[in-house]
This record gives structure tokens, sequence and C-alpha cells, in this order.
């Protein structure tokens, strides 16, 4: 499969999260849609760009944008490293106001091009990039932003 295309439809799957079940296309469901993603759990840049995001989730939600991230982690690794996030940035609770999603095989990175040829982790595997899609209401691509893992 290729990877999403500007202006067209951006792909639906199902995946586990660190919130449980998810339909993309239902969970988007109409609004504007922010997906982003990151090399892997517990890594320091990492853990401070989720939790930037939550902190700044209220205001993506004032504006009806829907927030996911991904990680090639499992869930309970996602749901170990979510109070590392929180404590990092002191935010009060024991959740993250939206999902991390599950990709440990690297499937839905493969299908959304997010992996980096020329960085491996240590089981010499392609790490994914860091990614930012934006969808639109629509669910049409309406930006993409690859990053190498290293950057």
């Amino acid at each position: 499969m290729a990877p999403p295309e500007l202006g067209k439809e951006f792909p639906d799957f199902s995946v586990q999260t660190s919130q449980g079940a998810m339909k993309f296309h239902e969970y988007i469901n109409g609004s504007w849609a922010i997906l982003f993603s990151h090399p892997a759990d517990f890594t320091p840049v990492c853990t401070t760009e989720l939790g930037m995001v939550a902190k700044m989730a209220p205001q993506f939600a004032k504006r009806g944008v829907k927030l996911a991230a991904l990680s090639c982690n499992d869930v309970d690794s996602h749901k170990g490293w979510i109070p590392d996030i929180l404590s990092q940035q002191m935010i009060k609770g024991d959740d993250l106001p939206y999902p991390i999603i599950a990709d440990p095989d690297r499937e839905l990175a493969i299908q959304l091009g997010m992996l980096d040829p020329d960085e491996k982790n240590a089981a010499g595997l392609p790490m994914a990039c860091r990614a930012v899609f934006i969808i639109g209401p629509d669910k049409k691509l309406k930006l993409s932003l690859l990053y190498p893992a290293t950057t």
C-alpha cells in the first residue's frame, strides 16, 4: 500500500491504543485530526514532546481537533510510559488526553511510510520517523511532515 498522499483520503485502520481499540475514521468522526509519531517509548525527547502535546490538548479540543500519537511499542509499554510523560510535564491525572497507538510490528508505520531506512533500533529494525499528519474533517490529508528519528 502506498503512503498517504496530500489531498487524498487518509487510510482508515483498526488498532489497539493506550485507551482501547480504535478505528481511526470513527475516532476522528468529521473533526480535524493530528496523528503524530515517535521512534520509541521512554526516550527523553519523545517524553517531552508527548507531554507538551498533552499540555496543549485543551487548545486543540477548543478547535475541535482530535489527537492521536503512534509509537512502535505495545500497549503495555505505552501504559508504563504515560506516568513518566505526565510526571515530566507536571500534569495531574493518570492518562493522557489522547491515545497512543500501539504498533510493535511496525505494520502501520510501514503503511503510512513512516520508517527511516537509515536509522535502526537495537534489534536492527528501521526506526519510525517523527511524523505529523494533519487530516481534515473530510478525512483527506492536508499536511504531512516526516523527519528522521535522530533529529
